[in-house]
């Protein structure tokens, strides 16, 4: 419940401040995928930038969020603004939906207003939310009793890529309905992944997010031995770049401040992806683990760490003030 509490605060604090005719859904037909409206359920950090795309490249959006005034940039950009997860399904024949956890990918799929209770036989479903990989396989199969088709398509690449429109996204369901899936993801990505059947996206997003975590905590740790030893973090991270250390914490999303701009440790460590999330990622594939009886002792030990960083206030901010905390702890 605690994790749950932290996700929504940080969910509400980086939020952006701020009738038409729909076919019916068909997976053989490009014609079908036009530009008739989407739904888009879940409008934070990511998930604005997300349905941006779509209003962009001429997709009528119906949009739902939790807090009414995220939605509020979407329909100055001409969206409309559904009052909640079952009224966009009445209105929409495909939805996609960015959420924080599993629990709210539940409620917001099977709750009292939720998008099942109105779904369209037909609809096509996405989730581009990262949550537990059986979590998406129950969400599929309710779904499909309903005559709809829902499929996981959690995303890589953070902020930036979704804003430029360069995410990543790993998609699982069956072939027919990757093509009809792609032809929404490809406005708000620019690597779209078949990775197999329903459940498989969320596989590959928490195995790609624990080795994240523990490449981030490899880079700050060197960073801050580096630096303590007499090192410029400059230098040392262009010696890095250029040797066999070199990995996306040390090039692309550097966790030291001023070392690279334009990046959450350069503006102190606000907006980016946040440490509760990753907690929460690592979370989910140390349960897989288990379940499926997987050692994995780094991505244990980048869980503990990061639980004690959320707990030493660290929760809303960037996962990259691992290094912030690192540092703080050795001058202790």
């Amino acid at each position: 419940m605690q994790t749950s509490r932290i996700i929504a605060r940080f969910l509400f604090h980086v939020r952006t401040q701020h009738n038409n005719r729909y076919l019916p859904f068909s997976t053989s037909a490009e014609s079908m995928a036009s530009r008739t409206a989407v739904g888009f359920i879940g409008l934070g950090n990511m998930g604005n930038h997300m349905a941006k795309n779509l209003l962009k490249n001429g997709y009528p959006i119906i949009a739902n969020d939790v807090y009414p005034e995220a939605a509020s940039e979407i329909q100055d950009l001409g969206g409309e603004v559904a009052d909640s997860p079952a009224d966009v399904a009445e209105r929409a024949d495909r939805i996609i939906t960015m959420l924080p956890s599993s629990p709210n990918v539940m409620e917001v799929y099977t709750g009292p207003n939720g998008i099942l209770g109105k779904v369209k036989k037909g609809c096509l479903l996405i989730d581009s939310s990262t949550i537990d990989p059986y979590v998406s396989k129950e969400v599929a199969g309710l779904a499909a009793k309903k005559g709809a088709t829902f499929m996981d398509a959690p995303v890589s690449g953070g902020v930036k890529a979704a804003n430029e429109a360069t995410l990543t996204f790993m998609v699982g369901g069956t072939a027919d309905e990757f093509k009809a899936a792609e032809e929404l993801l490809k406005h708000m990505g620019k690597n779209i992944v078949h990775t197999g059947p329903v459940g498989t996206g969320q596989t590959a997003k928490i195995c790609n997010n624990m080795m994240l975590a523990i490449s981030m905590i490899g880079v700050s740790e060197a960073l801050n031995l580096g630096t303590r030893l007499g090192l410029d973090a400059k230098v040392l991270t262009g010696i890095l770049n250029t040797s066999s250390g070199r990995c996306w914490a040390s090039e692309v999303y550097n966790p030291v401040p001023g070392v690279i701009q334009g990046v959450p440790s350069s503006n102190d460590y606000q907006g980016g992806f946040a440490s509760a999330l990753m907690t929460k990622d690592l979370g989910l594939a140390q349960n897989a683990a288990t379940t499926t009886k997987s050692p994995i002792p780094l991505g244990s030990l980048a869980h503990q760490l990061y639980r004690i960083l959320c707990n030493k206030g660290y929760s809303m901010k960037d996962f990259s003030s691992v290094y912030q905390f690192l540092k703080e702890e050795s001058s202790s």
